[in-house]
């Protein structure tokens, strides 16, 4: 048994696929099968089973990827650590989150963190969703992810920084505007943007109006809170949105946002690996950005961080 079947066990788990592993590896299928069948031999047991569109762990598949799965992380985040020695360099810095997230969340940490280390290196990897970036953490493509917090995740620690109220985006001349704060019962009668459909903001936000018996049917649907705002602005519907920590009301003259404070809070912060095996620097750049975004929130919007 060495790392490197482990490693491909966890990754053929992870996707169900023994070819899409091999694609990804640049291996042949019959390798990467090959790795599972000498695990299989070692332990007596079968480990994955056949099915019509790829394969699942057996039971005795899921105890193995389990504990494989959170081995190799440690060593990965050691190995990257003992690089960083090695080299005697600043160190780096890989960030995963979505789109927009470094303009409204990050900008002020991160000339901050640049200020006080020029040499290390900053990489930032942009998702589409919450499960993108914690599949970045889990393939080592990142050590930090700012991400949307809901349910726990197996291998992933999570921190709180911010709780954002839900608004509604709304021009100035509409009906809703110049409201104190909405009621669910409002928001059955808006024209609502939709907002990214494999997001965790949207699931958040829809598992709430139904527990309140509002349904929305989306006429636009976009790709991030920005362009939801924007049309809002333009007049093309309403988005119910949650408040950035950023927002200037003097920048947007013809936008009002209206809360909605039935609505649950969206809770966003940061989640990695192993939040004591991360290196010093990548531990630094997010109590950086934590620290700025704490100072800049209203209160009642801090976390637990």
């Amino acid at each position: 048994m060495t790392l490197d079947d482990l490693r491909v066990f966890v990754a053929v788990c992870d996707s169900g696929s023994l070819s899409a592993v091999a694609r990804d590896l640049s291996r042949t299928q019959s390798a990467v099968s090959q790795h599972v069948k000498r695990l299989e031999r070692e332990v007596g047991l079968r480990l994955l089973e056949r099915r019509p569109r790829g394969v699942t762990p057996t039971a005795a598949g899921r105890i193995l990827h389990a504990a494989a799965a959170e081995g190799i992380g440690g060593i990965d985040l050691a190995l990257r650590r003992l690089g960083d020695l090695l080299a005697g360099a600043g160190g780096s810095v890989r960030v995963t989150t979505g789109a927009t997230t470094v303009r409204h969340f990050m900008s002020h940490g991160v000339v901050a963190f640049r200020q006080r280390f020029p040499e290390v290196s900053l990489e930032f990897e942009t998702e589409s969703s919450s499960r993108g970036c914690y599949e970045a953490l889990a393939a080592d493509r990142a050590d930090l992810a700012w991400v949307t917090l809901r349910e726990p995740v197996r291998g992933i620690e999570q921190r709180p920084v911010l709780e954002l109220p839900w608004m509604l985006a709304v021009r100035t001349d509409d009906p809703l505007a110049g409201r104190g704060c909405l009621d669910p019962a409002d928001l059955r009668a808006i024209r609502p943007i939709g907002l990214p459909g494999n997001s965790s903001s949207r699931s958040h936000l829809e598992e709430q109006l139904a527990s309140l018996g509002v349904r929305l049917t989306p006429t636009t649907g976009v790709a991030d809170w920005d362009t939801a705002i924007l049309l809002a602005e333009l007049g093309l519907g309403h988005a119910v949105v949650p408040r950035l920590p950023d927002w200037d009301a003097a920048r947007h003259p013809t936008i009002e946002l209206v809360p909605v404070p039935a609505l649950r809070p969206l809770s966003v912060g940061w989640a990695a690996r192993r939040w004591d095996a991360l290196n010093p620097v990548a531990r630094d750049f997010a109590d950086t950005v934590t620290r700025d975004l704490c100072e800049r929130a209203p209160a009642g919007g801090r976390g637990e961080a």
